[in-house]
């Protein structure tokens, strides 16, 4: 169907602020590029990890014939696809292990999540029309950063029951129509869409229902994006009042009624303030917790059967999402237990991916002080949590041992990924990157990569289809 009758009609406000602000030209900051980079890089870094895992690795590739020629490359493996798959595949890796970057705010989220369909489509389009400077990739990260992430600030999805990836989506359909070059108006068609979709419910992330689809829920959000722009590319209508249309729009749908609160332009705050994860694979909000567990660990020096009671002070949306009890049923279960992962940290003095496994699991002493670990919640931590000029995840853990022995409380304010932090992190983010891919890559392939990733001015000077030529194993990586 033509869109042509939906030119009669002004789309949405906010629509039409998202359409505008990625179709301007935009001279970001060095250290907003830089900042970029460093994202990118950790978010590959986090998909080739990821490939180490057969649960990501059975989901990958193309699901109906062996790829397509000059199709999207997949980074550490031989699959050539065509753009969808492409941006499923990615966007999968990129979120399979929760350990790249992240946003807190009233909504939470990954928006390194949208490079699925970033990279994606500028290999697709590169490889076909021209090759596009790498900088569209940084440009383009910031720019679906700030929009997942700003509308986040002040709206909560989870409290009426979607998920967070609705946003995911909206970004990466945003930027994605951005590099098609689609017109103004197959812009405004394709994110209407967005929101037609009715988007998933959060019951795959909490019991009973907490499931492996969070893994991949990315790289579905991310693929749909793409299919909505080249729908609208060959012509499909949009949805001008897709969001306030009395009864039947998405806020009096499925929002309460209310419409969305945005209290602030459309610029670069979301990638100048990402929260990196690089200590632990662990659901942001319990980062410092484990920080703190791992402190308390090397004072007991081992003696867990001593710990009598630990009572973790932390922030309400840590109390929301992760305070759990009772049985973890699956990787998914534990990763999202801040009594798991603390009582990991306190016994082992680390938290890896490894420990959400099932045979990690089977170690009795961490059911047995899971019961011990108690929440309660600091009010002061949940304004800072929310507060603009802080935005802390502060976490306490105090430790009470048998005999009526208390060790002082441990209180961390601000993970290592945080902004106020990031001097401190940078060396050890660059670390984590060598160490995630060095098991598929030569010294000199990884050398070259950190190069490329840590000098904003190559992105200048090299094309895109350097670094998917570079991370392009063609046949060298198993399949699934």
């Amino acid at each position: 169907m033509n869109s042509k009758n939906t030119s009669q009609r002004e789309f949405d406000t906010l629509l039409n602020e998202i359409i505008n602000y990625v179709g301007e030209e935009k001279k970001f900051s060095e250290e907003s590029l830089q900042t970029a980079s460093y994202c990118l890089m950790d978010s590959i870094g986090c998909a080739i990890q990821a490939l180490e895992y057969q649960a990501c690795k059975k989901v990958l590739g193309p699901f109906y014939d062996d790829g397509c020629d000059s199709g999207v490359r997949i980074p550490g493996t031989s699959f050539s696809v065509n753009p969808i798959e492409g941006a499923f595949n990615i966007a999968t890796m990129i979120r399979w292990l929760d350990f790249n970057d992240t946003w807190l705010a009233k909504e939470w989220g990954h928006p390194s999540d949208n490079l699925g369909a970033i990279l994606s489509l500028i290999d697709w389009k590169s490889q076909r029309e021209m090759k596009i400077p790498a900088i569209s990739i940084l440009d383009n990260l910031i720019k679906a950063h700030e929009i997942q992430g700003v509308i986040a600030l002040e709206n909560s999805f989870n409290a009426v029951g979607l998920d967070h990836v609705i946003l995911v989506k909206l970004a990466s359909t945003a930027v994605g129509g951005n590099i098609l070059n689609l017109s103004l108006e197959q812009r405004l068609n394709a994110i209407s869409h967005v929101f037609l979709d009715g988007n998933p419910l959060r019951t795959y992330r909490h019991f009973p229902n907490t499931g492996s689809r969070k893994s991949w829920a990315a790289g579905d959000a991310a693929a749909r994006s793409v299919f909505l722009n080249l729908l609208s590319a060959r012509g499909e209508m949009g949805y001008p009042t897709v969001l306030t249309a009395e009864k039947w729009g998405f806020f009096d749908t499925l929002f309460e009624g209310k419409q969305f609160t945005v209290n602030q332009p459309f610029s670069s705050y979301v990638i100048d303030n990402i929260l990196f994860k690089i200590s632990f694979p662990a659901e942001f909000h319990a980062q410092t917790a484990v920080e703190a567990a791992i402190i308390l660990h090397n004072k007991l020096k081992g003696d867990i059967e001593k710990i009598e009671k630990v009572t973790i002070r932390t922030h309400e949306s840590a109390m929301r999402i992760i305070d759990k009890s009772g049985p973890l049923n699956n990787p998914a279960d534990r990763d999202h237990c801040i009594q798991y992962m603390v009582a990991i940290g306190l016994i082992y003095g680390k938290l890896e991916a490894k420990h959400y496994e099932d045979y990690f699991a089977e170690d009795h002493r961490i059911d047995k002080l899971r019961e011990k670990i108690v929440c309660i919640e600091d009010k002061r931590f949940s304004r800072d949590y929310l507060l603009r000029g802080k935005r802390s995840i502060a976490n306490g853990l105090q430790v009470d041992l048998t005999g009526g022995t208390k060790l002082p409380e441990v209180v961390v304010e601000y993970p290592l990924g945080h902004r106020k932090r990031r001097n401190e992190a940078i060396p050890i983010l660059v670390n984590k990157f060598r160490t995630n891919i060095s098991f598929l890559y030569t010294e000199d392939e990884i050398d070259l990569l950190v190069d490329f990733f840590t000098n904003v001015e190559n992105f200048r000077k090299y094309k895109s289809n350097f670094l998917f030529e570079t991370l392009w194993k063609r046949g060298s990586a198993p399949k699934n």
